[in-house]
């Protein structure tokens, strides 16, 4: 059986504790399987991204559990791994959050920071194989087949070392997955969390999923487990019970998919070229809002953060996309589409005050988030036109204010909208990027 330690990337050779140790350098963290060196599929993950982070950066948070998130009424964006262990959970609203870990240090989104060192380690793992296909700023599936040669190591010493040098030279942690495809991999990361390396091979896959949840399929959420128990499928077991054939004329093309995840095959490529679909950013107040001009200084400081994501993303769009989210939890949205591509605040805040002007008849509105979708080649955005003929005077002066906040502070310039918009009893931010696959939330860790 192949084996080698996670540490010191040797051969495992028999140690101490019948072997459960590196025999060369004692650590525990030794990796065994006996198809290990044939796999070349692997998803990672970074664990806990955001706090990890934090912690890095801040090590007086080191020891002490960290929630990501803010606001009252806010939600948690992730929280480390001493606070999961008391219940926090992304998503989980602040109160609730902080009444399972009361000690918790709370730290607002620096999404800007998050962006970075996300592009730090996609770099590197652009250096193993191009083959890269991001679902988050933090998770991403890799094809490392035929890359023995390149790197003289098999893919599983590859994904070992990167995770080693990772956490050596960038200060955050990752879990690695190692399989045959995609669905097997993705499963596997989140086997050994956190700093964990797990491997599902083919001739397991089906033994291995047979007992788990049909939830653990991807694409299997709340409403479809419950349609499939009423059905008498509730686990990965009664799905191969079933059979292809019986699942297809139940269910029609997904159950054909159902029932070839159930035994493990996925055929699905490694696709680097899966694009960015959509960027937002959102906040939740600490009460609820009716005043317009309350609202859209809400808005515009929401229009600048989505603009800086823009601008450092390279993208631009066409689709401008205002969000709500009443006192009573109905969510409102409204879209408008552009003649040309835009990632300047102003133009995002003066479209998008539009669409909210037409919302403020009352109604009082515990969240407001801004997007844009339908991305374009920046090189194509804010041209003049016949209606606008200042698009690209516009373009160059925001650039350059933007570039008096870098090297002096943000409150260096800005719009009068924002003259006292700086209130305290502001607001909880989060901010997403969404791509074609359902597991694009950033969300994700």
């Amino acid at each position: 059986m192949a084996a080698f330690c996670r540490d010191c990337l040797t051969d495992a050779r028999p140690g101490g504790l019948a072997g459960l140790r590196c025999g060369h350098c004692g650590s525990p963290r030794v990796v065994r399987h006996a198809e290990l060196d044939l796999l070349t599929i692997g998803h990672i993950d970074c664990d806990a991204f955001y706090a990890a982070v934090e912690k890095r950066d801040n090590p007086g948070l080191r020891d002490v559990p960290v929630i990501i998130g803010g606001g009252k009424r806010g939600v948690v964006s992730t929280a480390c791994y001493l606070a999961r262990v008391q219940g926090v959970r992304s998503a989980m609203p602040m109160f609730k959050a902080l009444a399972l870990c009361p000690e918790a240090v709370v730290v607002k989104p620096n999404m800007a920071k998050y962006v970075a060192v996300g592009r730090e380690v996609r770099e590197r793992m652009r250096a193993l194989t191009p083959l890269v296909e991001p679902l988050s700023i933090d998770e991403a599936f890799l094809d490392l087949s035929g890359t023995e040669r390149l790197h003289g190591e098999s893919p599983a010493r590859s994904l070992a070392r990167l995770a080693r040098d990772v956490e050596a030279e960038i200060g955050i942690s990752l879990s690695i997955g190692l399989a045959s495809n995609k669905f097997l991999a993705k499963i596997a990361s989140e086997l050994d969390k956190p700093r964990g390396f797990a491997v599902i091979g083919r001739e397991e896959a089906a033994g291995f999923l047979a007992p788990r949840p049909v939830g653990t399929i991807w694409g299997v959420g709340k409403v479809t487990q419950e349609r499939l128990a009423r059905e008498g499928f509730r686990t990965i077991a009664d799905l191969q019970a079933a059979g292809e054939t019986s699942l297809a004329r139940r269910f029609g093309n997904e159950g054909l998919r159902l029932a070839r995840l159930a035994f493990g095959r996925d055929d699905r490529k490694v696709n680097p070229e899966r694009e960015t679909k959509s960027v937002s950013t959102e906040t939740t107040f600490d009460t609820d809002i009716s005043d317009f001009r309350e609202l859209e200084q809400a808005l515009y400081a929401l229009c600048r953060k989505l603009s800086d994501r823009l601008k450092a993303g390279g993208h631009a769009g066409r689709t401008i996309t205002l969000k709500l989210k009443t006192a009573d939890f109905r969510l409102v949205t409204r879209a408008r589409s552009l003649d040309n591509p835009t990632r300047l605040a102003n133009r995002l805040f003066d479209h998008g005050r539009d669409l909210l002007r037409h919302e403020t008849d009352g109604r009082r509105f515990r969240l407001i988030g801004i997007g844009v979708s339908d991305l374009a080649d920046p090189a194509t955005a804010d041209p003049d036109d016949l209606i606008d003929t200042t698009g690209t005077k516009a373009a160059h002066a925001e650039i350059a204010a933007d570039r008096l906040r870098q090297r002096f502070g943000r409150g260096i310039i800005e719009r009068g909208i924002l003259i006292d918009a700086g209130r305290p009893d502001r607001r909880e931010e989060k901010a997403a990027t969404s791509s074609s696959s359902p597991a694009a939330t950033p969300h994700r860790k």
